[in-house]
């Protein structure tokens, strides 16, 4: 028999080929699991032994592009570009790595040369080829070549599928280089087009340069005469004219707007109301209406001709209501929404206004019963649906919120997991804010992760465009995800979310949840025996009823979880794998709170870095933890944004009363703190710091509030004058609302002035007589009431007073 002797070199051939083969494998395994910096560790390891691997390289820069490694993408498109240089992608994706790190030169060199190579003839249009132009025609602009885009434009106008944008950049770039005559007339056909749109009348009045008021205003009207239907021209001088002028165009622009019957009309004019003069001649005019109207169906006694129809007078107190809300005089707001509702009980608009009203005034509850009322008007209509489930859940009334939200959701699943399955991101923050108001920790938790998984959802889902757009060649949409994608987590939804949770883990770790026996155990020993028996059997019925209750959610729990377990097993084993359960008994119960707060803050000290709430939310933490140093880093870029922030004031006056209470620190870091410490007290003491505050602040009651609060922190004894500080409701006071009255309720009833039940007995019958609407004023009429007065108060969330829509 003989030996097959087998080369060296061929083994060693078949050796690497298995080791790359291995790396390469791997690194697909560690990419499934989004572990993507340790796959991309593994994809150079294989690169080390096939430095040419065409696969690999692809699979490597599509990582470094997701994990925003520049750098890195530019050196892997560098070596497709050179293995591969036919292939569109090897150019187009070498050209956005530089686009990207914004070396737009290199960017423009190498998206033209690759714009050569295509056979495109001058009077064909070719989608492909037109986004490669406007996106050629995107970096000139961002690099500031304004002739360059220009000529860019022009030349291959007659290419590009998009018109509208090409006369939108002809028209920027004039501007720019100050060819204004030419610019004018390209917006005055960009009006014509469309003459509702804002932003071409800003450029049609840098471009004409008017002089005087009465030139803007010709602008305007010459617009209008073109276009007499278009809203706009007639909206936007209210915007600069003055007096009489404003009066008479205001006056034009009301009565159109009621005879027609225009719901949006107030939203329309809501920017106005800065002006306190524009707000007055408002309110006389639609004033003036209401009372003509009503007397003889005309705007004006004095006029004669056609009768203006019942819906008009409708509508002008349908505004009015609108008007006086805003201007904080809910009485009045009531007064005309009723008298609304009382010609034409069937609108929606009127009662989903009148729960508005009840909003702004803090009476969450009525203001759910009027939105019911809305919903029930038109029960198909998916808008009012979701404004009642909202309502309710600001007033603490989740199971109503979704039972509502079911009439919408997919049937056989639960609205809750059908609400997380669909990112319903704004369900999920007011639910969590309303499990953190009901003291349900676990809940709100829940509610505040899913919503941070829904980010990085989004952000994994980014991975399948990074081919796909290349291939496709919308590469201005394709950059502009990227852009989107970095700044991701600065959205107001994981804002409310990473907020809630933060507060809620600050909570648990200063008030850890313990075993409520031990609890009832302390509790039962001043109790008689008949009391405590008595007590004992309330509470077995409490937990057989809990107990029953939790077994049936169990149960629904777990036949959602089967009959959803077979679809969603296949997506999971593909993508990231099944995940971890949030069981809401382990999330209120987690060991170190401070740690998981701080994921969450991670994001918003990278991304929302202008909030002050971010750097007073990192002190927070960081004060429970003791790191000196971090604190001092978030109450130095708190004071840099705000330094007059009342939440700062007690921030820098706790910091600097645990500094002075640790002695043992170390003599470099104590050094620092003295050092940067001094530069914001200006070497007062804290008494005089605090008194400096008040009196600086003495028509704020947010400030007067923060301050009392330290004076009591400081010193015990000073309780009486502390809260006659911050109970303070007399005229000079700037910002008595029921907001900012809630807040000093609440700091009486929380211990931040100790024992304190008369004097806020005292407040909450002041504020009662301020506000009559308003549910925490009100007095308690029964056991249950009182309870809720005095522990739920805080039913009146903080974010649902304002103005919002």
């Amino acid at each position: 028999m003989t030996e097959v002797i087998i080369p060296g070199y061929v083994i060693g051939f078949f050796l690497d080929y298995f080791i790359v083969s291995c790396w390469h494998v791997y690194g697909l395994l560690q990419r499934s699991d989004k572990k993507y910096d340790e796959a991309i560790k593994c994809y150079r390891n294989a690169l080390k032994l096939d430095k040419d691997n065409l696969q690999i390289l692809r699979d490597l820069s599509l990582l470094q592009i997701q994990m925003r490694d520049l750098e890195g993408y530019r050196e892997t498109r560098y070596q497709l570009l050179q293995l591969r240089p036919t292939q569109r992608a090897s150019w187009i994706g070498y050209a956005i790595a530089y686009h990207l790190l914004k070396d737009y030169d290199m960017a423009l060199k190498l998206l033209e040369e690759f714009r050569k190579t295509q056979q495109i003839p001058p009077n064909k249009i070719d989608y492909e080829y037109s986004e490669l132009i406007l996106y050629q025609n995107q970096v000139m602009r961002e690099a500031d070549l304004f002739q360059e885009s220009l000529e860019h434009i022009e030349t291959y106008e007659k290419q590009i599928c998009d018109k509208l944008v090409v006369e939108e950049i002809k028209g920027e770039m004039l501007l720019k280089l100050g060819r204004l005559k030419e610019a004018g007339e390209i917006y005055k056909e960009l009006i014509d087009r469309n003459a509702e749109n804002w932003y071409y009348y800003e450029g049609l009045e840098k471009a004409l340069q008017p002089s005087t008021l009465e030139e803007r205003l010709q602008i305007y009207e010459e617009v209008s005469k073109r276009h007499p239907r278009a809203v706009s021209p007639r909206r936007l001088p209210l915007n600069f004219v003055p007096g009489e002028t404003f009066r008479e165009l205001m006056d034009k622009f009301l009565r159109v707007n009621f005879s027609k019957g225009c719901p949006p009309l107030f939203t329309t004019l809501k920017s106005l109301y800065y002006n306190t003069e524009k707000v007055e001649i408002i309110q006389e005019l639609v004033t003036g209406y209401e009372a003509s109207l009503k007397t003889c169906d005309f705007f004006s006694p004095y006029e004669n001709g056609e009768k203006e129809p019942p819906t008009t007078l409708l509508w002008v107190r349908y505004f009015l209501a609108q008007h006086f809300d805003k201007l904080g005089q809910c009485s009045l707001a009531l007064e005309y929404i009723n008298a609304a509702i009382a010609s034409t009980p069937t609108l929606i608009e009127l009662f989903y206004l009148k729960a508005k009203i009840y909003k702004h005034v803090g009476n969450l509850k009525e203001a759910a019963k009027w939105m019911d009322e809305a919903q029930s008007l038109d029960t198909a209509d998916r808008f009012i649906n979701s404004k009642c489930a909202k309502y309710m859940l600001r007033a603490n009334m989740v199971k109503d919120a979704e039972e509502m939200c079911s009439k919408f959701t997919r049937e056989g699943t639960s609205a809750m997991e059908n609400l997380n399955e669909m990112q319903c991101m704004w369900f999920q923050t007011e639910c969590a804010s309303a499990y953190q108001r009901l003291a349900k920790y676990g809940d709100a938790l829940k509610k505040c992760h899913e919503v941070e998984r829904h980010f990085f959802e989004i952000t994994d889902d980014q991975f399948d465009f990074h081919t796909y757009c290349m291939r496709k060649m919308t590469l201005r949409a394709y950059v502009d995800l990227l852009r989107l994608e970095d700044v991701l987590r600065k959205h107001a939804f994981y804002f409310k979310a990473a907020r809630s949770a933060i507060e809620i883990y600050l909570k648990l770790h200063d008030n850890p949840l313990t075993n409520e026996s031990k609890e009832q155990e302390v509790n039962s020993e001043n109790l008689s025996a008949k009391e405590l028996k008595k007590m004992l059997s309330k509470q077995r019925r409490a937990q057989k009823k809990a107990k029953l209750e939790e077994e049936r959610k169990h149960a629904e729990r777990e036949r959602q979880q089967k009959t959803q377990k077979k679809k969603r097993d296949e997506e999971e084993e593909e993508t990231s794998g099944p995940k971890e359960e949030l069981i809401p008994e382990k999330l209120e119960r987690v060991k170190n709170p401070l740690e998981e707060a701080i994921k969450f803050l991670m994001p918003l000290k990278n991304l929302v870095a202008d909030n002050i709430d971010t750097h007073l939310l990192a002190f927070e933490i960081y004060f429970r933890k003791g790191k000196f140093l971090l604190m001092l880093q978030s109450v130095k870029r708190a004071f840099a944004i705000n330094n007059n922030n009342p939440w700062l004031h007690e921030c820098l006056i706790k910091f600097s009363k645990s500094v002075s209470d640790h002695s043992n620190l170390p003599e470099i870091v104590n050094k620092v703190l003295t050092q940067e410490m001094q530069k914001i007290f200006v070497n007062k003491d804290l008494e005089s710091f605090n008194e400096e505050f008040l009196k600086y602040n003495a028509t704020s009651i947010l400030h007067l509030l923060s301050g009392a609060k330290m004076m009591y922190f400081l010193d015990k004894s000073r309780q009486e004058k502390a809260i006659a500080i911050a109970t303070r409701l007399d005229e000079t006071m700037r910002d008595k609302n029921v907001k900012t009255l809630t807040k000093v309720f609440e700091a009486l009833l929380d211990g931040s002035f100790g024992s304190c039940h008369t004097q806020y007995e005292e407040y909450r019958t002041a504020c009662h007589k301020l506000f009559p609407f308003t549910s925490a004023f009100m007095p308690a009429t029964n056991e249950d009431d009182s309870s809720f007065a005095s522990v739920n108060h805080t039913a009146v969330n903080h974010d649902v007073l304002s103005n919002e829509i």
